[in-house]
């Protein structure tokens, strides 16, 4: 069956099935973006590679436990939701062990695909709320709102104490009220 056609979900359902080439063909479409992404958030590339590997070896694994679209999920949001847990992981392995990891700096060559769904999205003026935000506070709203992580998955990945999450979670929501008032 030619999978060029079948979209990510219909790739992660036929994975779920030991489809080999499924697989392949649903790294090959995810896992550049995915680098990326996980670049912005570490910039150890031993990480990122460790992460990566640990990422779809989770989805090979894991396909059939993927719910789909049906379940208000996508397959990109599914493998960056595995992604994001495995460097947070990652960076408590790291922190067990040595000193905390080192964390990209939030001014990117290329804005990340957060930044311009939001920006694009109608009612751009949440965008706008967010890019006035300060960098700090701005990285806190991406990883708990649109990556979904926890206070405390959030702290690991910032590198800072879940008190200050919390803080800035709370700064951060109240400048995004103000300004969308």
């Amino acid at each position: 069956m030619k999978r060029a056609g079948l979209n990510e979900e219909q790739l992660v359902r036929r994975v779920a099935k030991g489809d080999r080439a499924a697989f392949e063909e649903f790294y090959r479409r995810t896992s550049p973006w995915l680098v990326v992404r996980l670049r912005r958030r570490c910039a150890d590339e031993q990480i990122v590679a460790d992460v990566l590997q640990e990422t779809y070896l989770a989805v090979w694994r894991a396909a059939a436990s993927f719910a789909g679209a049906a379940a208000g999920g996508s397959a990109v949001g599914w493998v960056w939701t595995i992604a994001a847990r495995r460097l947070v992981d990652a960076f408590r392995r790291r922190a067990h062990h040595a000193a905390p990891p080192a964390v990209a700096l939030l001014d990117p060559v290329a804005p990340a695909a957060e930044e311009e769904a939001i920006a694009a999205h109608p009612g751009g003026d949440v965008g706008d709320a967010l890019a006035a935000l300060a960098p700090e506070l701005r990285a806190v709203l991406q990883a708990m709102v649109l990556d979904g992580l926890s206070v405390r998955e959030t702290a690991v990945l910032l590198g800072v104490p879940e008190g200050t999450v919390k803080t800035r979670a709370r700064r951060a929501r109240a400048a995004m009220r103000e300004a969308l008032a």
